[in-house]
C-alpha cells in the first residue's frame, strides 16, 4: 500500500500545469501533447487496454485502435463545419470515467470497452479540428492520430511498468492519478 501511495505523489508530483491547447504545427503532430486533457485521456486509454488485456490480450489493441478511429472520425465532422454541443465537458468527462473504470479495476467486453471509448474519442477529435488552424485536413488527421497513438502506447508501457513493478494496486492508482488530474485541469479552468 504504501508503495502505490509513493507513486502516486511522485505521479503528482511530476504533473505539470494544465495548458491550452496552443500547439498547432502543420501536422497536427504537436496539438495532442499541448492540452493536458487529451493527454490524461489517451494515457488512459492506453492503461485501460493494459488492464483489459489481462484477460484477452487483443485489447490492447483493439481499444486504443477504436479511440483511433473514432478520433479520426470526429476530426473530419469538425473540419466539415459540423456542430456537437458540449464537447469540453465531453473530453473531461471522458478522463474521469477512463480513470475510474481504471481505477475500479472495470473490465469490459471488448464492444462495450471499444464503444466507451469510441463515444469519447469523437469528441477530442473535433475538438482538435475545430482549434486547428486553416490546415489540409488528411496530413492534421493523420498527425493528430500519431501523436495520440504515441501517447496510447505510453499508457500500455507505463500499464505495464506499473503491474509488473508495484501489481494490481499500483495499475489501479494510476487511474486515481488520473482522476486527479482531471480535477486539476478543471480548478485550473
Amino acid at each position: 500500500m504504501s508503495r502505490t501511495i509513493g507513486l502516486t505523489a511522485l505521479l503528482l508530483a511530476l504533473a505539470g500545469p494544465a495548458l491550452a491547447h496552443s500547439g498547432h504545427d502543420g501536422s497536427g503532430f504537436l496539438h495532442p501533447f499541448t492540452g493536458i486533457d487529451h493527454v490524461l485521456a489517451a494515457v488512459a486509454v492506453g492503461v485501460w487496454a493494459f488492464l483489459l488485456a489481462h484477460r484477452k490480450a487483443v485489447l490492447a489493441v483493439l481499444v486504443p485502435a477504436a479511440f483511433l478511429i473514432m478520433m479520426a472520425a470526429g476530426a473530419i465532422a469538425g473540419f466539415a463545419g459540423m456542430k456537437l454541443p458540449l464537447v469540453e465537458a465531453a473530453i473531461l468527462t471522458s478522463v474521469f470515467v477512463v480513470g475510474g473504470l481504471i481505477a475500479g479495476g472495470v473490465r469490459l467486453s471488448a464492444a462495450l470497452a471499444m464503444t466507451v471509448v469510441g463515444v469519447f474519442a469523437v469528441f477530442h477529435g473535433y475538438a482538435h479540428a475545430v482549434e486547428a488552424p486553416s490546415l489540409p485536413p488528411v496530413p492534421y488527421i493523420l498527425g493528430l492520430a500519431a501523436a495520440t497513438a504515441i501517447l496510447e502506447s505510453a499508457g500500455l508501457l507505463l500499464g505495464w511498468l506499473v503491474r509488473r513493478g508495484i501489481g494490481e494496486v499500483g495499475l489501479r492508482a494510476l487511474g486515481g492519478v488520473v482522476v486527479a488530474g482531471g480535477a486539476l485541469f478543471l480548478m485550473a479552468n
